[in-house]
Order: C-alpha cells, then structure tokens, then sequence
C-alpha cells in the first residue's frame, strides 16, 4: 500500500461523515465504493459524543471519480448524516503508526534517538528489535517511516486517518 499522501496533495480529499450508528452502515458505505470503482486510501470509523451517532473519516482517491461524483452517492445514502469536505489548512489530521524495527544493541542508541527526535514512544524491546508508536500528522508519520527503513522495518502498522475541522480563528 502506498503512503499516505497529505491533504492538500491534489489526488486525495479528506470526508467527514456523521452516519447513524447502526449495523451495516459501514458495509453500505463501503459497497457503495467498491460498486462504483471509487478508491478509498484511508478509512476510520468511530462513535462520536452521541451515541446515535458514528463518524467515518475517508481520505478518497479524486482521481478514480471526481469529488463532487462521490460525495453525491454518499448524500443518497440513507444512513448518512452530513458530509464535511475538509480541504488543506481546514483540518487537523492524525494517524497512528505502530513499527516494529531490527535494533541490535549496536543501533539501539540511534534508534532511541530517533524516537525521541519525533516523540515516538518506545513500547518494547527485544532482543534485536524494537516496537515504536507514534501518532501524529500524516506527513510526519511519511518522514518517521522513512527514517526507520535503513534499520530495517520488521513490520508496520498504520490507522486510518482521522480528521476534525480547525476552529475558525476568532474561536481560538
């Protein structure tokens, strides 16, 4: 799977969806995707303060169909709420990456270094390797990765993409 891109990288948009949180919302949703050949590059669901409510942040491929063609077979969806179409600079965006790395006690130090460069945290260590977690922007998660690779990456993780609108400057 590729990396993430960031939100104002013309190929993807970020949604927030507010969906009634019922069984099968998700499974309509995601269909609904699959059926038209749109493609989804990040997806996370969670229950909002209401729990009738649940919101599904989607980072969708604008060059597989256009953004307003997408958000129209969202709309006709009964389970959907409102859509928020959150464009650069309108959003604060996280991610989560879990990475588990081979850290001999030669590299440990640079290594820990690392982790503390980004204020990862370090949440095991083996042998030879070492799980780190750090959750941040998306393109920050893109740079930490990047700089892991050259240890050698035993294996990773990422969540979805989770958005919220920025509040306007006056509420600040």
């Amino acid at each position: 799977m590729p990396a993430l891109t960031h939100t104002g990288d013309a190929r993807t948009h970020t949604l927030s969806v507010l969906v009634e949180n019922r069984a099968g919302v998700l499974t309509r949703i995601a269909g609904m995707f699959a059926r038209r050949g749109f493609n989804i590059y990040s997806l996370a669901v969670a229950p909002t303060d209401d729990e009738r409510f649940s919101r599904i942040t989607i980072v969708v491929d604008v060059e597989s169909a256009p953004l307003e063609q997408i958000t129209k077979q969202l709309h006709k969806l009964i389970n959907v709420i409102k859509i928020s179409e959150l464009g650069p600079g309108e959003a604060v965006e996280r991610e989560l990456m879990l990475v588990t790395l081979k850290a001999p006690p030669a590299t440990r130090g640079q290594v820990m270094e690392l982790a503390q460069l980004y204020d990862a945290d370090v949440l095991d260590v083996g042998v030879d390797t070492m799980t780190l977690s750090l959750d941040d922007e998306p393109g920050r998660i893109d740079d930490f990765e990047d700089l892991c690779r050259p240890y050698g990456i035993v294996t990773v993780q990422r969540t979805g993409r989770v958005a919220l609108p920025v509040l306007a400057k006056a509420n600040r």
